[in-house]
Protein backbone atom coordinates (compact mmCIF):
# COMPACT_ATOMS: atom_id res chain seq x y z
CA UNK A 1 0.00 0.00 0.00
CA UNK A 2 1.22 3.36 -1.04
CA UNK A 3 2.12 5.45 1.85
CA UNK A 4 0.46 8.73 0.14
CA UNK A 5 -2.41 7.02 -2.17
CA UNK A 6 -3.47 8.90 -4.82
CA UNK A 7 -7.33 10.39 -5.19
CA UNK A 8 -8.63 11.21 -8.44
CA UNK A 9 -10.61 14.16 -9.02
CA UNK A 10 -12.54 15.56 -12.27
CA UNK A 11 -12.84 18.67 -13.37
CA UNK A 12 -12.43 20.79 -15.81
CA UNK A 13 -12.75 24.56 -16.53
CA UNK A 14 -15.41 24.63 -19.00
CA UNK A 15 -17.98 23.56 -16.13
CA UNK A 16 -17.77 27.30 -15.98
CA UNK A 17 -18.87 27.99 -19.04
CA UNK A 18 -22.61 27.37 -17.91
CA UNK A 19 -23.70 31.09 -17.08
CA UNK A 20 -26.61 31.13 -14.91
CA UNK A 21 -26.92 35.03 -14.76
CA UNK A 22 -25.90 37.15 -11.54
CA UNK A 23 -27.93 36.58 -8.43
CA UNK A 24 -28.24 32.45 -9.65
CA UNK A 25 -27.84 30.32 -6.78
CA UNK A 26 -25.92 27.45 -8.75
CA UNK A 27 -23.21 29.99 -10.11
CA UNK A 28 -19.77 29.13 -11.68
CA UNK A 29 -18.10 30.45 -8.39
CA UNK A 30 -19.13 27.23 -6.47
CA UNK A 31 -16.66 25.35 -8.16
CA UNK A 32 -13.91 27.69 -8.22
CA UNK A 33 -14.43 27.94 -4.33
CA UNK A 34 -13.94 23.95 -3.86
CA UNK A 35 -11.02 24.09 -6.53
CA UNK A 36 -9.34 26.79 -4.33
CA UNK A 37 -10.32 25.15 -1.47
CA UNK A 38 -8.92 21.93 -2.59
CA UNK A 39 -5.68 23.40 -3.82
CA UNK A 40 -4.48 24.54 -0.29
CA UNK A 41 -6.24 21.49 1.54
CA UNK A 42 -3.44 19.03 3.40
CA UNK A 43 -3.98 16.39 1.03
CA UNK A 44 -3.77 18.56 -1.94
CA UNK A 45 -0.58 17.22 -3.12
CA UNK A 46 -2.43 13.48 -3.56
CA UNK A 47 -4.57 14.60 -5.52
CA UNK A 48 -4.78 13.66 -9.08
CA UNK A 49 -7.09 16.42 -11.59
CA UNK A 50 -8.28 14.66 -14.31
CA UNK A 51 -10.30 16.36 -17.48
CA UNK A 52 -13.29 14.50 -18.79
CA UNK A 53 -12.75 13.04 -22.17
CA UNK A 54 -13.21 14.92 -24.62
CA UNK A 55 -16.89 15.33 -26.29
CA UNK A 56 -17.94 16.01 -30.09
CA UNK A 57 -21.33 15.70 -30.60
CA UNK A 58 -22.19 13.57 -33.99
CA UNK A 59 -25.28 12.71 -35.87
CA UNK A 60 -24.95 10.22 -37.62
CA UNK A 61 -24.14 7.62 -36.42
CA UNK A 62 -25.29 8.88 -32.95
CA UNK A 63 -22.51 9.15 -30.27
CA UNK A 64 -21.88 7.04 -27.81
CA UNK A 65 -22.20 9.77 -25.39
CA UNK A 66 -26.13 10.94 -26.90
CA UNK A 67 -26.73 7.45 -27.10
CA UNK A 68 -26.15 7.35 -23.16
CA UNK A 69 -27.83 10.71 -22.46
CA UNK A 70 -30.69 9.07 -24.31
CA UNK A 71 -31.22 6.43 -21.94
CA UNK A 72 -32.37 8.76 -19.41
CA UNK A 73 -34.09 11.55 -21.63
CA UNK A 74 -36.53 11.57 -24.17
CA UNK A 75 -34.59 13.25 -27.85
CA UNK A 76 -37.03 15.41 -27.92
CA UNK A 77 -35.92 17.31 -24.77
CA UNK A 78 -31.98 17.13 -25.18
CA UNK A 79 -33.05 18.61 -29.12
CA UNK A 80 -34.81 21.32 -26.99
CA UNK A 81 -31.97 22.30 -24.64
CA UNK A 82 -29.56 22.36 -27.41
CA UNK A 83 -31.59 24.41 -29.83
CA UNK A 84 -32.20 26.61 -26.63
CA UNK A 85 -28.36 27.32 -26.14
CA UNK A 86 -27.92 27.65 -30.22
CA UNK A 87 -30.45 30.47 -30.05
CA UNK A 88 -28.53 32.75 -27.07
CA UNK A 89 -30.05 30.49 -24.23
CA UNK A 90 -33.30 31.35 -22.21
CA UNK A 91 -34.85 29.78 -19.84
CA UNK A 92 -36.25 25.73 -18.95
CA UNK A 93 -38.18 27.12 -16.29
CA UNK A 94 -38.32 29.69 -13.81
CA UNK A 95 -34.93 28.52 -11.94
CA UNK A 96 -33.08 26.65 -14.93
CA UNK A 97 -31.47 28.73 -17.09
CA UNK A 98 -29.91 28.03 -20.38
CA UNK A 99 -27.23 30.17 -21.92
CA UNK A 100 -25.48 29.84 -25.25
CA UNK A 101 -22.64 27.39 -24.05
CA UNK A 102 -25.17 25.31 -21.56
CA UNK A 103 -25.75 22.16 -23.51
CA UNK A 104 -22.33 21.64 -24.46
CA UNK A 105 -21.17 21.87 -20.83
CA UNK A 106 -23.48 20.03 -19.56
CA UNK A 107 -23.06 17.08 -22.05
CA UNK A 108 -19.36 17.16 -20.89
CA UNK A 109 -20.45 16.94 -16.83
CA UNK A 110 -22.47 13.81 -18.14
CA UNK A 111 -19.04 12.70 -19.65
CA UNK A 112 -17.71 13.30 -16.31
CA UNK A 113 -19.58 11.48 -14.20
CA UNK A 114 -19.18 8.46 -16.57
CA UNK A 115 -15.52 8.60 -16.39
CA UNK A 116 -15.35 8.73 -12.84
CA UNK A 117 -18.11 5.66 -12.73
CA UNK A 118 -15.76 4.03 -14.80
CA UNK A 119 -12.52 4.38 -12.71
CA UNK A 120 -14.19 3.73 -9.83
CA UNK A 121 -14.80 0.18 -11.38
CA UNK A 122 -12.07 -0.41 -12.63
CA UNK A 123 -9.60 0.76 -9.51
CA UNK A 124 -11.93 -0.26 -6.23
CA UNK A 125 -11.79 3.22 -5.66
CA UNK A 126 -13.00 6.54 -5.11
CA UNK A 127 -13.53 9.37 -7.60
CA UNK A 128 -15.16 12.79 -6.98
CA UNK A 129 -16.45 14.62 -9.74
CA UNK A 130 -16.19 18.35 -9.61
CA UNK A 131 -18.89 19.24 -12.32
CA UNK A 132 -21.98 21.58 -13.25
CA UNK A 133 -24.54 21.92 -14.24
CA UNK A 134 -26.06 19.46 -11.67
CA UNK A 135 -28.99 16.78 -12.92
CA UNK A 136 -31.40 14.97 -9.90
CA UNK A 137 -34.25 17.22 -11.23
CA UNK A 138 -34.29 16.67 -14.30
CA UNK A 139 -36.78 14.42 -15.52
CA UNK A 140 -36.94 12.57 -18.70
CA UNK A 141 -38.55 15.21 -20.47
CA UNK A 142 -37.69 18.22 -19.22
CA UNK A 143 -34.84 20.45 -16.91
CA UNK A 144 -35.78 21.90 -13.77
CA UNK A 145 -34.40 22.97 -10.29
CA UNK A 146 -31.07 24.20 -11.71
CA UNK A 147 -30.78 21.10 -13.34
CA UNK A 148 -30.61 19.87 -17.64
CA UNK A 149 -29.25 16.12 -17.90
CA UNK A 150 -29.65 13.18 -15.32
CA UNK A 151 -25.93 12.45 -14.64
CA UNK A 152 -26.50 10.15 -11.40
CA UNK A 153 -28.93 8.18 -13.42
CA UNK A 154 -27.47 8.28 -16.63
CA UNK A 155 -24.07 6.77 -15.20
CA UNK A 156 -26.01 4.04 -13.54
CA UNK A 157 -27.86 2.61 -16.48
CA UNK A 158 -24.35 2.80 -18.15
CA UNK A 159 -22.69 1.04 -15.28
CA UNK A 160 -25.03 -1.65 -15.53
CA UNK A 161 -23.77 -2.33 -19.04
CA UNK A 162 -20.25 -3.53 -17.59
CA UNK A 163 -20.37 -7.28 -16.89
CA UNK A 164 -18.71 -6.73 -13.50
CA UNK A 165 -21.79 -5.03 -12.15
CA UNK A 166 -24.79 -6.67 -11.98
CA UNK A 167 -26.58 -3.58 -9.48
CA UNK A 168 -25.78 0.23 -8.84
CA UNK A 169 -27.52 1.80 -5.84
CA UNK A 170 -27.77 6.05 -5.98
CA UNK A 171 -27.22 7.83 -2.60
CA UNK A 172 -28.34 11.33 -2.73
CA UNK A 173 -27.52 13.20 -0.24
CA UNK A 174 -28.64 16.94 -1.27
CA UNK A 175 -30.97 18.76 0.98
CA UNK A 176 -33.76 18.38 -1.87
CA UNK A 177 -35.28 15.13 -2.87
CA UNK A 178 -33.96 14.06 -6.02
CA UNK A 179 -37.19 13.66 -7.99
CA UNK A 180 -35.52 13.06 -11.48
CA UNK A 181 -32.97 10.50 -10.54
CA UNK A 182 -35.90 8.88 -8.84
CA UNK A 183 -38.71 8.84 -11.88
CA UNK A 184 -36.02 7.50 -14.20
CA UNK A 185 -34.45 4.56 -12.55
CA UNK A 186 -37.71 3.48 -10.34
CA UNK A 187 -38.76 1.44 -12.82
CA UNK A 188 -35.15 -0.48 -12.95
CA UNK A 189 -34.52 -3.59 -10.65
CA UNK A 190 -31.23 -3.16 -11.25
CA UNK A 191 -30.72 0.24 -9.58
CA UNK A 192 -31.63 1.70 -6.42
CA UNK A 193 -32.85 5.23 -5.29
CA UNK A 194 -32.13 6.33 -1.66
CA UNK A 195 -32.35 10.10 -0.58
CA UNK A 196 -32.69 11.85 2.33
CA UNK A 197 -34.20 14.95 2.15
CA UNK A 198 -35.70 18.17 4.42
CA UNK A 199 -39.63 17.90 3.85
CA UNK A 200 -41.11 20.29 3.43
CA UNK A 201 -38.86 21.42 0.80
CA UNK A 202 -38.88 21.71 -3.35
CA UNK A 203 -40.03 20.15 -5.00
CA UNK A 204 -42.26 18.59 -2.73
CA UNK A 205 -41.28 15.48 -3.74
CA UNK A 206 -39.85 12.31 -1.99
CA UNK A 207 -42.90 10.95 0.63
CA UNK A 208 -42.20 7.44 1.26
CA UNK A 209 -44.91 4.94 -0.23
CA UNK A 210 -45.61 1.55 1.13
CA UNK A 211 -44.16 -0.29 -2.32
CA UNK A 212 -41.10 1.97 -2.45
CA UNK A 213 -39.05 -0.72 -0.68
CA UNK A 214 -40.28 -3.59 -3.49
CA UNK A 215 -39.30 -0.89 -6.27
CA UNK A 216 -35.35 -0.30 -4.90
CA UNK A 217 -36.61 2.77 -3.58
CA UNK A 218 -35.75 4.58 0.10
CA UNK A 219 -36.65 7.73 0.68
CA UNK A 220 -35.76 9.37 4.18
CA UNK A 221 -37.07 12.72 4.32
CA UNK A 222 -36.07 14.22 7.56
CA UNK A 223 -37.38 18.04 9.26
CA UNK A 224 -36.73 21.47 8.84
CA UNK A 225 -34.45 22.01 11.51
CA UNK A 226 -32.72 18.49 11.38
CA UNK A 227 -29.58 17.56 13.23
CA UNK A 228 -26.76 15.57 12.22
CA UNK A 229 -27.87 13.00 14.89
CA UNK A 230 -31.26 12.68 12.93
CA UNK A 231 -29.00 12.01 9.88
CA UNK A 232 -27.33 9.43 12.25
CA UNK A 233 -30.38 7.71 13.00
CA UNK A 234 -31.31 7.82 9.54
CA UNK A 235 -28.68 6.59 8.58
CA UNK A 236 -27.72 3.73 10.49
CA UNK A 237 -31.30 2.48 11.00
CA UNK A 238 -32.45 2.59 7.31
CA UNK A 239 -30.07 3.41 4.85
CA UNK A 240 -27.20 1.22 5.63
CA UNK A 241 -29.17 -1.66 6.21
CA UNK A 242 -31.36 -1.18 2.81
CA UNK A 243 -28.01 -1.05 0.80
CA UNK A 244 -26.49 -4.40 2.71
CA UNK A 245 -29.53 -5.93 1.64
CA UNK A 246 -29.48 -4.68 -1.90
CA UNK A 247 -25.54 -5.52 -2.10
CA UNK A 248 -24.88 -2.63 -4.73
CA UNK A 249 -21.41 -3.50 -6.68
CA UNK A 250 -21.23 0.20 -7.44
CA UNK A 251 -22.43 3.16 -5.48
CA UNK A 252 -23.03 6.35 -7.07
CA UNK A 253 -23.50 9.38 -4.66
CA UNK A 254 -25.69 12.77 -5.80
CA UNK A 255 -23.06 14.74 -3.35
CA UNK A 256 -25.36 18.21 -2.51
CA UNK A 257 -23.95 20.10 0.12
CA UNK A 258 -27.23 22.37 0.68
CA UNK A 259 -28.14 20.71 4.36
CA UNK A 260 -25.19 22.50 5.75
CA UNK A 261 -26.51 25.25 8.15
CA UNK A 262 -25.28 27.70 6.41
CA UNK A 263 -26.95 27.32 3.20
CA UNK A 264 -29.48 29.64 2.36
CA UNK A 265 -31.64 26.91 0.37
CA UNK A 266 -32.80 24.57 3.44
CA UNK A 267 -33.05 24.71 7.13
CA UNK A 268 -31.38 21.65 7.90
CA UNK A 269 -28.18 21.91 10.35
CA UNK A 270 -25.39 20.25 9.39
CA UNK A 271 -21.93 20.70 9.54
CA UNK A 272 -19.05 20.38 7.01
CA UNK A 273 -17.40 17.15 9.28
CA UNK A 274 -20.99 15.35 8.94
CA UNK A 275 -20.04 14.56 5.37
CA UNK A 276 -17.14 13.11 6.45
CA UNK A 277 -18.83 10.15 8.86
CA UNK A 278 -21.41 10.18 5.72
CA UNK A 279 -18.19 9.65 3.27
CA UNK A 280 -17.22 6.84 5.97
CA UNK A 281 -20.03 5.04 6.53
CA UNK A 282 -20.59 4.29 3.00
CA UNK A 283 -17.32 3.34 2.01
CA UNK A 284 -17.93 0.85 4.85
CA UNK A 285 -19.92 -1.29 2.26
CA UNK A 286 -17.84 -0.73 -0.64
CA UNK A 287 -14.46 1.04 -1.85
CA UNK A 288 -16.26 1.55 -5.29
CA UNK A 289 -18.10 4.85 -5.09
CA UNK A 290 -17.96 8.06 -7.42
CA UNK A 291 -19.24 11.10 -5.75
CA UNK A 292 -20.85 13.89 -8.46
CA UNK A 293 -21.58 17.23 -7.35
CA UNK A 294 -25.05 18.41 -7.10
CA UNK A 295 -26.48 20.99 -4.81
CA UNK A 296 -24.59 23.63 -2.10
CA UNK A 297 -24.71 27.45 -2.49
CA UNK A 298 -22.98 28.66 0.42
CA UNK A 299 -19.29 28.98 -0.88
CA UNK A 300 -17.70 28.39 2.03
CA UNK A 301 -19.61 26.03 3.76
CA UNK A 302 -19.63 23.70 0.12
CA UNK A 303 -15.93 24.01 -0.31
CA UNK A 304 -14.81 23.12 3.44
CA UNK A 305 -18.14 20.14 3.28
CA UNK A 306 -16.41 18.57 -0.40
CA UNK A 307 -12.86 18.65 1.36
CA UNK A 308 -14.44 16.81 4.08
CA UNK A 309 -15.49 14.25 1.54
CA UNK A 310 -12.38 13.82 -0.13
CA UNK A 311 -10.16 13.61 2.88
CA UNK A 312 -12.86 10.75 4.20
CA UNK A 313 -11.71 8.61 1.18
CA UNK A 314 -9.82 5.48 2.10
CA UNK A 315 -6.51 4.56 0.55
CA UNK A 316 -5.68 2.39 -1.64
Amino acid sequence: MSANPSITLIYSDEFLLHDTGWGHPERPDRLRAIVAALQSAPFAERLVWQSPQAVSEQTDPIDSLTAAIERAHDRTYIQQVRELANRGGGQLDMDTPVSPRSYEVARLAVQAWLDGMEQAIATGQQVFVAARPPGHHALRHRGMGFCLFANAAIAAFHALDRPEIQRVAIVDWDVHHGNGTEAIVKDCPEIAYCSIHQMPAYPGTGRPREDDRDRHLLNLPVSPGATAADYRTAVEDSLLPFLRSFGPDLLIVSAGYDANQADPLSQVQLQPTDYGWLTQQLLNLTRSVVFGLEGGYDLESLAASVCETIAAFEPS
